[in-house]
């Protein structure tokens, strides 16, 4: 097998062959079937999917789209806004992020952006800051409990920012635990179900909310994230999928009266 690395662009009239990286091993898959549906309706907003291959092999994805139309609560216009990065197994070390992030960039220059943005945090689910910083980017703003905006910028024009109505974003939601989702990502319908099942469990109500826009996640979303997020009595207690050990002790907390940290692994 030959260890050539490329880059090759998913768009409309090839991701039903190449699919999208993440949750390849499960075509038939509600998730993966969202995912896929998701996609056909954002490219033509400008939606970019790059998948880095080594050999015949994926190893590696960026996924980005103009800032106008991000799924994440952050408001970003004029920049390219990166919704998902990740390497993973053997191609991990490569500097394969960096060629990713370089073409992304690529892109945005070529597209006249301002720059290019991408939420992250230094816990779990989101790619963390390291990487940006050492390719140019800065942190220029925070949100709640551990997310960054990095930024690359191309001109002094204005900078992303995060939404500053956290509280009130969460109170929207009421008292209960609420389930909040999009397609964005392929791993949603089995988050959102373990939870709604171990709430069940517990006999506690549950509701699931899906936000079906850009603009709902930018308006309403209770994390930065944007596209998951576990709620309960106004409080965020998680922004990614719940492994059953977790699932637990977010419930035993809640039991209890505690708030779970929302950013715990």
């Amino acid at each position: 097998m030959s260890d050539q690395v490329e880059i090759i662009s998913v768009d409309a009239t090839n991701v039903d062959e190449l699919g999208f990286f993440c949750y390849k091993s499960k075509p038939k898959s509600a998730g993966y079937q969202h995912k896929l549906n998701w996609l056909k309706q954002r490219f033509p907003e400008g939606l970019r999917l790059e998948i880095l291959y080594e050999g015949n092999r994926s190893v590696g994805y960026v996924e980005y789209i103009p800032g106008e139309y991000a799924w994440r609560a952050v408001k970003a216009e004029g920049y390219m806004l990166i919704h998902c990065l990740w390497v993973v197994g053997r191609g991990k070390g490569k500097g394969y992020g960096s060629r990713l992030l370089d073409k992304c960039v690529e892109s945005a220059r070529k597209a006249h952006m301002r720059g290019v943005a991408m939420v992250s945090s230094s816990r779990v689910w989101v790619t963390g800051s390291k990487l940006f910083l050492k390719n140019g980017f800065e942190i220029v703003d925070r949100a709640p409990p551990t997310f960054e905006l990095v930024v690359r910028r191309f001109d002094d024009g204005p900078l992303p920012a995060f939404p500053n109505n956290w509280d009130q974003r969460l109170r929207r939601y009421g008292s209960g635990l609420s389930v909040v989702y999009s397609d964005q990502c392929p791993y949603m319908p089995d988050a959102v179900k373990g939870v709604l099942e171990a709430a069940q469990e517990k006999d506690m109500k549950a509701r699931p909310v899906k936000l079906e826009s850009s603009y709902q996640v930018q308006d309403s979303a209770p994390s930065a994230y944007g596209i998951f997020s576990v709620v309960y009595d106004g409080q965020l207690v998680s922004y990614h999928y719940l492994g059953k050990k977790e699932k637990t002790r977010l419930f035993e907390l809640v039991d209890a009266g505690g708030t779970p940290d929302a950013g715990s692994s």
